[in-house]
């Protein structure tokens, strides 16, 4: 097909993603959905044929996941990455070659092979870096606790992306022991000098042309510039046999550690946001919507089989971690589809012989099940995973009764210290009261100790969080979370753990008063009304202070 006839198909596949994510987004759903909808309507088999180019858009939609990884290196620098901790980076490496174990003997248990389940193991390790961070965004938990440990699983999955490709290489050309070592050392030196090099050239040389520039004069350039990093390193990567998305996260996290994160963040942003949705359209052009129909029963058992395996296997990793469990729980809902890297993987094994082309659909169509049902995974995970606390815990219900005779009783707790809830916190130093502060941020924390307070870090929207700092002894709990979700879960717990507390939450949006009310709250107290009064009693100062201007109309 001629350029021309290409730039068609793309359009009309972006056009048809635009129209089933305007109605996804219509039913408050995931647009997400829609792009891969578009997808398996408009091409690929048993479809509408409208869109033909199927190897060609995947090959343009690879660059969007690309670019997403730079963006996620951009947001999570060297030194970021270390802060999330070995734990959670061990039990990233551990969960996929515990999945891979779990996913292969299961499908021997169906009576495939030993090759055929390796690879079925390998398949299903994965999850969808893609979809994942674009709900966790959208939602604006990127921030949240199992938000983070999503994240640091999901960057673990991306790096391990390399040796399962290897895998099914192996799987397909066999070859002994020594052969299997001699190809991983290569790897493993390819990517050290990939590291080193990207290390030098990004440090030492784009650093310094960026300082060159003239941000406000000169914006085109740094786009362009900030296109050539993301997409060259990918190159790079795939000219070495890598994987390319592991070369766009390796350019943007040594760049994420420069003052110029935020900017080339934001110049890629519209880019990256073209290609991902052409790569979830060109996702849903693999998939044979009337084959799927016939053989919804399997389907869809298949998907939730891979769903419950993976969150369970997920949620006793990161227990066995020390993570409490609404956030072992809620991750390992958030993780449980199968990643986009799984076409590939599914593909390459097709290739070589490993996955049979019966078998080959059935991957396709129960990943794609998956990743339908992701955005609603994602955006119940807190909620399943809060309400799952309390009756996985031996002592949480029992104890709530007796909290109040165990501990000293608190006057006020006050859940985030952001700017709201110091207001209320200096309102109330030095009052003789006992205030409990908790927050995420230990400068926080820091700044509630300064004031004489009772001050925790934890994340205040956790059943467990909560239980442990006994919030249950206490007489008035104020909720300060901005984030929607983050506060009503926090209410939901607190109404759990001490029903006879005097709530007070705090509501960006006056839309939201009703849902906190229904929730239990007691008062809820309003940003935009707040700001109303600023703005008033600013204007009518102002007018009273300031001399009238006399103005005349000019001939």
């Amino acid at each position: 097909m001629d350029a021309w006839g290409l730039l068609l198909e793309v359009v009309l596949l972006l056009g048809g993603c635009f129209v089933f994510g305007a109605i996804c987004s219509w039913l408050k759903q995931s647009p997400i959905v829609g792009y891969l909808a578009a997808g398996m309507i408009l091409g690929g088999p048993g479809s509408l044929h409208v869109v033909r180019s199927e190897h060609e858009l995947e090959a343009i939609a690879e660059l969007g996941v690309a670019l997403l990884l730079f963006s996620l290196g951009l947001e999570f620098s060297l030194q970021k990455l270390l802060a999330l901790g070995s734990k959670t980076l061990a039990c990233g490496a551990v969960q996929v070659g515990l999945t891979s174990v779990v996913g292969a003997c299961a499908a021997a248990l169906f009576g495939l092979g030993a090759k055929e389940a390796i690879a079925v193991g390998a398949v299903v390790s994965l999850s969808s870096t893609a979809i994942v961070l674009r709900v966790l965004i959208d939602r604006g938990d990127i921030d949240s606790l199992h938000a983070r440990q999503s994240v640091a699983i999901l960057l673990v999955q991306d790096m391990a992306v390399v040796p399962l490709v290897v895998l099914m290489t192996l799987l397909a050309e066999g070859g002994t022991a020594g052969e299997v070592l001699v190809l991983l050392g290569k790897i493993i030196a390819l990517a050290v000098s990939l590291i080193a090099a990207l290390y030098v050239v990004l440090n030492q040389v784009a650093v310094r042309v960026l300082r060159a520039l003239s941000f406000d004069h000169n914006r085109e350039l740094t786009v362009v510039l900030a296109i050539v990093l993301g997409l060259g390193a990918s190159w790079a990567a795939h000219a070495l046999k890598l994987s390319p998305s592991l070369g766009a996260f390796i350019a943007g996290m040594f760049l994420g550690s420069s003052p110029f994160a935020v900017q080339l963040r934001a110049d890629v942003a519209s880019l990256r946001t073209v290609l991902l949705t052409l790569f979830f359209g060109a996702v849903g052009l693999v998939a044979d919507p009337v084959w799927i129909m016939t053989h919804i029963p399997m389907v869809v058992s298949v998907a939730a089989l891979i769903i419950i395996l993976k969150a369970s296997v997920i949620w006793g990793l990161l227990r066995v971690a020390g993570q409490t469990h609404s956030v072992a729980a809620a991750t390992g809902l958030c993780l449980g589809q199968v990643g986009e890297f799984a076409f590939v993987l599914a593909s390459s094994g097709r290739s070589g012989g490993v996955i049979s082309p019966e078998l080959h659909l059935t991957l396709v169509s129960a990943t794609i099940a998956s990743m339908f049902v992701t955005p609603y995974l994602v955006t119940l995970a807190p909620l399943v995973g809060n309400w799952l606390t309390p009756r996985m815990s031996m002592s949480a219900a029992a104890s709530v009764d007796g909290e109040a005779a165990k501990h000293e009783p608190l006057d006020v707790v006050i859940i985030g210290f952001g700017p709201a809830g110091q207001a209320v916190g200096r309102s109330l130093a030095g009052k003789s009261k006992r205030v409990l502060v908790l927050d995420i941020n230990p400068q926080g924390v820091a700044l509630a100790d300064s004031l004489g307070f009772e001050g925790h870090i934890g994340d205040g929207t956790q059943f467990e969080v909560l239980e442990h700092a006994h919030v249950a002894c206490s007489r008035v709990i104020v909720i300060t979370i901005p984030a929607l979700s983050g506060a009503m879960n926090s209410l939901q717990c607190v109404k759990q753990l001490a029903p006879t507390a005097h709530i007070v939450v705090r509501s960006r949006y006056q839309r939201h008063f009703p849902d906190f009310e229904r929730a239990g709250a007691d008062a809820v107290i309003g940003d935009e009304e707040q700001v109303g009064y600023r703005l008033s009693a600013y204007v009518t100062v102002f007018l009273e202070t300031q001399p009238t201007v006399e103005t005349s109309a000019s001939s």
